[in-house]
């Protein structure tokens, strides 16, 4: 399965949303999450590095939006922090032997990809701005 960089980054990013331009520095948003800075810190990184979020380093710094929540699809932010297959991957190689065991990883993995051809068209159909609403 997935790691919880997905979950993680959106809670970022729908956190500096709600708080609509103001800097929040990486104590305060691990805070919210309830979680290290130090991940937090890795996370802003490559949301910056993908251009969701920026950064101003220094006493009184912190990150914020980087764009308009409407341009941020999720899809973009998934496949952005996405690290692991989905549904995982097979540790063991199956016996090339067995009808089966032959032919296993090829329809996994067209099986794998096309779940997260949906969950990707699925999230990709909503934007940071539309997630971030149901926060009141």
């Amino acid at each position: 399965m997935n790691s919880s960089h997905f979950s993680i980054s959106l809670h970022i990013l729908t956190l500096l949303d709600q708080v609509k331009g103001q800097l929040l520095n990486s104590e305060y948003i691990a805070g919210s999450i309830n979680c290290n800075p130090v991940l937090v810190r890795k996370e802003l990184a490559n949301l910056h590095k993908y251009g969701f979020v920026q950064s101003k380093e220094g006493k009184g710094g912190g990150s914020t939006l980087a764009k308009n929540p409407a341009d941020i699809n999720l899809g973009d932010v998934y496949r952005a922090v996405k690290q692991k297959s989905l549904l995982g991957e097979s540790k063991n190689k199956p016996n090339p032997d067995c009808p089966v065991g032959r032919q296993i990883t090829k329809h996994l993995n067209d099986l794998y990809d096309e779940a997260e051809t949906a969950l990707v068209k699925n999230l990709s159909a909503k934007t940071l701005q539309d997630f971030s609403a149901g926060f009141k």
